[in-house]
């Protein structure tokens, strides 16, 4: 079940019509009397019979909400549209708010990673997407387009900053402890931190920005705690077990966003970010997360994955299609010009325009929040 409790990073619309929670169906009820025109999202409202009866609902939309039958067809009356909730799914695809880590891991302690929520919808995923059937594509279509909007109410006025990096890069290496750093000073200076939300870099700079608010040597003795799993084979469930202990031995942590997907389902989210949009679609995925980092991308050491988010970033920065371009800071050197030089092709690319004063390559994670900064005043300044 979704947590209503979770907090919300950014400021709500302020012409918002939708409602995702109970206590937002019952201010409204109170504040308005009405509920016309409003789109109420996969909230159950079986014991608002009484409120449903007696408000009303003209031009309402009931999205995935469980309802007493007297209720339901008062509201049909009205002429609300009403969508019922759809049985035998393990997801939602009305869904009014972002995925918690709690929620996805559900059945974790007692029967492994194979009875969790994730597992089973990537099971349902792979079984209706062999059969091609239109009926499962629309419930994915409507789950997907349901995260967006989910994220976008999250990340309403909050400055993003974007982490990708390759899912191999192992718990209890260097570079997974850089990583970690990175996503704690990045936090610490105010951003909001956005990864592809997996394991590997993904992992380490969502794990970083839940340690921002605790003490240093914190993140220290995570990183040795989660070490004893060191990757997600050959157990699911001993690598997302570790993530968990560290959770429970440090609660409240910092928050940020991990952005995976179904698509990839050998690749399970990881439990340090706080707020998770899971996608189906992993095109959808992928252009949302870039396009949703407003304060900039860092690119850690990757294979193909990286490069391709190396330059479906860099398409909107050149043609400036979302408005001015967004800092790019590529990490490694050596990496990013020897080994997979799409540093001198980026360079090339932005000879000349705007993007140019945006991107920067630099030696180590130590050196990305200055660069970041630097980047980002420079088109402040331009």
């Amino acid at each position: 079940m979704v947590n209503a409790e979770r907090p919300r990073l950014g400021s709500s619309f302020d012409d918002d019509r939708e409602i995702e929670t109970l206590e937002e169906f019952d201010q409204v009820v109170t504040r308005r009397g009405s509920l016309a025109g409003h789109r109420v999202q996969s909230v159950d409202l079986t014991g608002r019979t009484f409120a449903l009866l007696s408000a009303d609902t003209t031009g309402a939309m009931f999205l995935g909400c469980a309802m007493e039958p007297d209720a339901a067809a008062k509201v049909r009356t009205d002429g609300a549209l009403v969508f019922p909730p759809i049985p035998d799914l393990p997801f939602d695809p009305y869904r009014g708010l972002l995925y918690s880590p709690d929620e996805l891991f559900d059945g974790l302690d007692d029967g492994g990673y194979e009875v969790t929520c994730d597992a089973l919808t990537y099971e349902w995923f792979q079984e209706t997407k062999a059969d091609r059937d239109i009926y499962a594509s629309m419930l994915r279509a409507l789950h997907d387009d349901a995260v967006s909007d989910a994220l976008d109410e999250l990340l309403n006025g909050v400055p993003v900053v974007g982490v990708m990096g390759g899912h191999a890069m192992g718990r209890g290496t260097e570079a997974y402890a850089g990583a970690a750093r990175l996503g704690r000073a990045l936090a610490r200076t105010g951003l909001t931190v956005a990864t592809g939300g997996g394991p590997g870099a993904m992992e380490a700079a969502n794990l970083g920005a839940y340690a921002a608010p605790h003490p240093d040597p914190m993140l220290d003795e995570a990183l040795e705690l989660l070490a004893k799993a060191p990757s997600f084979t050959p157990s699911v469930t001993d690598w997302a077990a570790a993530a968990f202990e560290v959770r429970s031995r440090w609660p409240h942590g910092g928050d940020s966003i991990g952005i995976p997907t179904w698509f990839y389902g050998h690749e399970p989210p990881n439990p340090f970010a706080g707020h998770i949009a899971k996608y189906f679609a992993n095109a959808t995925r992928e252009d949302g997360l870039l396009a949703r980092c407003t304060a900039g991308v860092v690119f850690l050491p990757g294979a193909a994955g990286t490069v391709q988010e190396i330059f479906d970033n860099a398409t909107p920065n050149y043609y400036e299609s979302r408005g001015e371009p967004t800092p790019m800071v590529l990490v490694d050197r050596a990496h990013w010009t020897e080994k997979l030089p799409a540093w001198p092709l980026l360079r090339a690319l932005a000879d000349s325009r705007s993007m140019d004063a945006r991107i920067t390559l630099v030696d180590s994670v130590d050196e990305v929040p200055q660069a970041l900064a630097r980047l980002t005043a420079a088109g402040q300044s331009a």
